[in-house]
């Protein structure tokens, strides 16, 4: 029989025991550290990762910043951001999001998956749900092309809001009543992308006088970030006049309102936003009557005289500080800004209306006629081409070898006349004599045109406008590069080499929608010969030939024979001011330059203005003879034709001088086609120096001097 067996296992090592404790105390140590970080999530941490998540259903939506204001020199608005309740949309919150897609022959498509959200809120709105035609302009890299679909009328607001630019909310009705914006709050579910918010519209206390110069609003693009820096796209820029010129200051800055909405995707409530911080005071020294009394006296004799436009300026000849500016034709700025109907914007652009848009003080040059001749006279005395105390014979004719001769107006001729003389009843044939006398065939000019470039035409003034035209003054040079733009127009070549049909404009190469120019082998009309001659420079004396100027140009002139040669830098802006009324920063721009004027020649040429003014003889005496104060004033009437019915363009540049008042004033006045200078343009600035002065314009009463 066998013995029994000892079934017990071998007794454990001290190796493994020290294996097996070890183990165990990693587990417990891991056990632990789990067990501590459940505690700390759930005891310590609960309560701010709950904060977290409530956060995450809390939606932020951008509250746009009011612009800042805008203000004449007595502090009355011009400009303001009055709020309106307003109902938008947000393209990118949409069901089915809206965005370019460049791929597509309807770059900005309107889902079907929007067609609920869309309709609900256009019978909310009274709005129709019906498809019509709807056309909207995408700004490619290639050049602008319009595009045409038929889309319900919120889907065409949307459309031409993403075809400017992508990330933008969409305005579809503003000044809504409070309870449709109550409504759409409540049910945020069944309105995606549907916002209920206050914005800003511009008010223009001014109506069309002005707009201009304050200029137009419009939607920042993705192009124009690196012009606006800190803009995001989709916010209301300035794009033109003012609004442009100072958006830094008059932008203000977005705040932001939280949209609270729970788990099923309805409205639940706001939450905390950051406030909107509104834009800086735009004060400027413009004067609110003296704006309205121009405008609405330009636009009268505009209508009287059967122009087709015109500007003025009135400004202090002591600083450049700009008292009133305007155009015409004129528009209703709150039509345009920051949104345009497409039928107003076919109106503004159409050449039969004489684009108003356009601020004809500042950047539509033309030949100034007789006004410019202050300016012949002082490059003649200045530079020993003629004396004051020299006396020219006018037989009525100035005859060149060859056989052209000129004449004055009329055929009138005035015997023996000194420089003040001349000017007084603008004697054509004595400056037509200076202007020969100054006569280089080559370079840039002689004296006439260095003096008329010191002067600071042909060049910028620097005002506080974007926009502004240099103009030109007839010179050799000129006229080789002009008789090269003849040549290229009547052979379709060079910058002639392709025209848009639709626009007119030219190039070099091919562009979309650009087709070959046709060849004018008759002539263009831009230059008859590559060469100058003495009598292209005796026609540049007085205003005519290649002249162009500016009537913010001529104003510089003319403030530089009043305040005796000081170039000013003319501005709209005084100051920059916080919303509160501080005054963030004065604006006075420098002078451009002194010009050395002799005293005796410039005394010479203030009274030959006197005379022209008041005198017996004085071609606006019957328009400025019995103002009050003294007016010094020149009348100019450019010829723009061969013909003696060709219509003239009217100006008139005047000044009451600071020696005769301590509320000195320079204007410029020009009424585009609308005659003689004392007949369409004088009668403006009188209205313009009346309203200053008497505070009152009296009756509009044309003047009847014919002399150019």
């Amino acid at each position: 029989m066998l013995g029994s067996v000892d079934e017990r296992g071998a007794p454990m090592t001290p190796q493994l025991a020290l294996r097996v404790a070890a183990f165990g105390g990693l587990v417990l140590l891991l056990f632990s550290i789990v067990f501590f970080r459940l505690w700390f999530l759930q005891i310590l941490s609960g309560s701010r990762y709950a904060a977290q998540a409530r956060s995450n259903v809390v939606l932020p939506v951008t509250v746009a910043a009011p612009r800042g204001e805008i203000v004449d020199a007595s502090g009355a608005p011009l400009v303001q951001s009055v709020p309106v309740p307003s109902i938008q949309i947000a393209p990118h919150s949409l069901p089915a999001q809206v965005t370019l897609q460049p791929s597509l022959r309807l770059p900005v498509p309107i889902p079907m998956q929007d067609g609920p959200v869309l309709d609900r809120l256009s019978r909310l709105l009274g709005m129709s749900t019906r498809p019509r035609p709807c056309s909207y302009t995408v700004y490619w890299t290639r050049g602008p092309v319009t595009y045409r679909a038929n889309l319900t009328p919120i889907g065409c607001l949307i459309a031409k809001s993403v075809a400017q630019s992508s990330y933008a909310n969409v305005t579809i009705r503003t000044n809504v009543p409070s309870y449709i914006q109550d409504y759409i709050a409540e049910r945020a579910a069944q309105f995606p992308g549907v916002l209920s918010q206050d914005t800003y519209v511009r008010r223009y206390t001014l109506g069309s006088a002005g707009a201009q110069v304050f200029g137009t609003l419009g939607q920042l693009t993705t192009a124009e970030e690196k012009i606006y820096k800190g803009v995001k796209p989709g916010d209301i820029v300035g794009q033109s006049g003012l609004e442009a010129q100072y958006n830094q200051y008059l932008q203000g800055v977005n705040g932001t309102e939280g949209v609270k909405v729970n788990a099923q995707g309805q409205f639940a409530g706001y939450a905390r936003g950051t406030a909107p911080i509104p834009g800086d005071t735009l004060k400027l020294s413009l004067h609110a009557r003296l704006e309205l009394a121009g405008q609405r006296a330009l636009e009268e004799s505009i209508r009287v005289h059967n122009g087709i436009g015109g500007a003025f300026v009135a400004m202090n000849p002591q600083n450049g500080q700009i008292y009133a500016m305007g155009s015409a034709p004129s528009y209703n700025p709150s039509a345009v800004s920051p949104s345009i109907s497409t039928k107003e914007w076919k109106y503004l652009n159409d050449p039969a209306n004489n684009y108003p848009l356009i601020n004809r003080a500042i950047s539509s040059p033309l030949p100034d006629g007789s006004t410019f001749k202050v300016v012949t006279a002082t490059a003649a005395l200045e530079s020993g081409k003629w004396g004051v105390d020299q006396y020219y014979d006018d037989v009525a004719d100035y005859c060149f070898k060859g056989g052209l001769c000129l004449q004055n107006a009329g055929g009138a001729h005035y015997g023996e006349v000194n420089l003040v003389k001349a000017i007084e009843v603008s004697d054509d044939i004595f400056f037509y004599n200076l202007g020969a006398r100054m006569d280089v065939a080559t370079g840039n000019g002689g004296p006439l045109q260095q003096w008329a470039s010191r002067f600071g035409l042909g060049h910028l003034t620097g005002v506080d406008l974007p926009g502004e035209a240099a103009g030109e003054i007839g010179s050799p040079k000129l006229q080789a590069e002009l008789y090269k733009q003849e040549i290229e127009c009547e052979t379709a070549t060079g910058a002639y080499a392709y025209t848009d049909p639709a626009t007119g404009q030219i190039s070099a190469t091919k562009k979309p929608g650009f087709t070959r120019s046709h060849k004018y082998p008759g002539g263009c009309g831009i230059a008859n010969v590559p060469y100058w001659t003495v009598g292209d420079n005796a026609e540049t004396g007085v205003g005519q030939y290649d002249d162009q100027v500016t009537p913010i140009q001529l104003a510089v002139v003319y403030a530089a024979i009043e305040n005796g040669g000081t170039i000013v830098t003319p501005h709209l802006a005084q100051a920059i001011q916080s919303p509160s009324g501080s005054v963030v920063q004065t604006i006075d721009p420098a002078p451009k330059r002194k010009l050395d004027i002799n005293p005796v020649y410039l005394a010479a040429i203030q009274q030959g203005l006197r005379e022209a003014a008041s005198g017996p003889l004085g071609t606006s005496a019957d328009v400025m003879g019995n103002f009050p104060l003294p007016v010094y004033g020149k009348t100019g009437t450019a010829e723009l034709g061969n013909s003696s019915t060709s219509p003239e363009d009217a100006w008139y540049a005047c000044y009451v001088p600071a020696s005769a008042t301590n509320k000195p004033i320079v204007v410029v006045v020009n009424v585009e086609k609308g005659g003689f200078g004392d007949v369409a343009a004088a009668p403006v600035a009188r209205q313009i120096l009346s309203q200053w002065f008497l505070g009152k314009t009296g009756t509009f009463k044309s003047g009847s001097s014919t002399d150019l």
